[in-house]
C-alpha cells in the first residue's frame, strides 16, 4: 500500500507539472460546450438562476420552517450540482479519454484535474448565481459565512480523490455509470436540497441522518441560513475527505497503468 500511495503521488506530481495542459483543455472544452451561442458560458449561470428559481417560486412558496427559503434552496442546489456533476461525469472520465490514454503517456491525474477544473468553472457560474439570489433574499454576510468558504475549499479538495475512485470504477465496471446516473437522480429528492427538515421522524430522518450528501449541503449551507457553525458535519465531512483520498491513492498507484488495457 505505501508504494501504491508513493507511485499515486508521483503521477499527481507530474499532473501537476502539466498544469498549463489540463488548465487550457478545461477552458477549451467550457467554450467549446457553449461555441455559437451570444451567451457563451453565460448560460451555466442562467441555467443555475432558472433551476433554482423554479423550486423557490413554484414548489416551496411561504415555507414557514424555513426563514429565508430562497437562501436555503440555493445555497443547496449549488453544493449539490456540484457534486452530482463530478460523480456523473467521473465514472465515464477513463472511457470518454480512451483514446488520449491509449495515444499518450500523459499521467492519469491530468485527466482528473481537468475534469476538476471544468467542474470548478462551472461552479463559479452557479456561485455567481446563488450570491443573486442571497442578495435579493436580503441575506446579510456576516462573519461566520467565511466558514462556508472554507466548505467550498474542503469540496473542492475532495473533488480530484472522488473522480479517481469513480473513474475506476466506471473503467472497470461499465454498468456503474447507469448506477450512478440513476442514484443522483434519486438523490436530489432524497437529500435536503429542497425540502426542509425539521424534527420529523420516518423516513425524512433516515434521509437526513443517514445521508452522507446532507453533510457536505450543511457544511456550505448552515453558516449562511442559521448564521452558525455545523461543528459536528464539519467533522464527518473532514473524516469522508480523508477516506475518500486514502482510497484513491490506493487506487491510482496500483491501476494507473492497468486502466489502458480494460479500455
Amino acid at each position: 500500500m505505501i508504494k501504491a500511495i508513493g507511485d499515486a503521488f508521483s503521477d499527481i506530481r507530474s499532473g501537476f507539472r502539466l498544469r498549463r495542459v489540463w488548465l487550457a483543455l478545461a477552458r477549451e472544452d467550457i467554450d467549446d460546450q457553449h461555441r455559437r451561442t451570444r451567451l457563451g458560458p453565460l448560460w451555466l449561470l442562467v441555467n443555475y438562476l432558472a433551476f433554482a428559481s423554479i423550486f423557490i417560486f413554484l414548489f416551496h412558496r411561504g415555507d414557514s420552517s424555513q426563514e429565508s427559503y430562497a437562501a436555503y434552496a440555493a445555497t443547496g442546489l449549488l453544493v449539490w450540482l456540484f457534486i452530482s456533476e463530478i460523480l456523473t461525469q467521473a465514472n465515464t472520465l477513463f472511457l470518454r479519454e480512451e483514446n488520449f490514454i491509449k495515444g499518450t503517456t500523459l499521467p492519469i491525474s491530468v485527466y482528473v484535474l481537468r475534469l476538476t477544473m471544468q467542474s470548478v468553472i462551472r461552479a463559479a457560474y452557479a456561485v455567481a448565481g446563488c450570491a443573486v439570489i442571497l442578495l435579493l433574499s436580503g441575506a446579510v454576510p456576516t462573519p461566520v459565512w467565511l466558514f462556508s468558504a472554507l466548505a467550498l475549499l474542503l469540496i473542492l479538495v475532495a473533488a480530484p480523490a472522488t473522480i479517481i475512485i469513480f473513474a475506476f470504477l466506471g473503467a472497470y465496471f461499465p454498468d456503474s455509470q447507469f448506477i450512478v446516473t440513476n442514484v443522483m437522480r434519486l438523490g436530489m429528492f432524497l437529500t435536503p436540497v429542497f425540502w426542509v427538515y425539521s424534527g420529523q421522524g420516518g423516513f425524512r430522518m433516515a434521509f437526513y441522518h443517514w445521508n452522507p450528501f446532507t453533510y457536505f449541503l450543511e457544511i456550505f449551507r448552515i453558516p449562511i441560513t442559521d448564521n452558525t457553525v455545523p461543528t459536528q458535519s464539519f467533522l464527518i465531512c473532514g473524516t469522508v475527505v480523508l477516506t475518500l483520498w486514502l482510497l484513491a491513492l490506493v487506487l491510482l498507484g496500483r491501476y494507473r497503468k492497468q486502466v489502458v488495457f480494460v479500455l
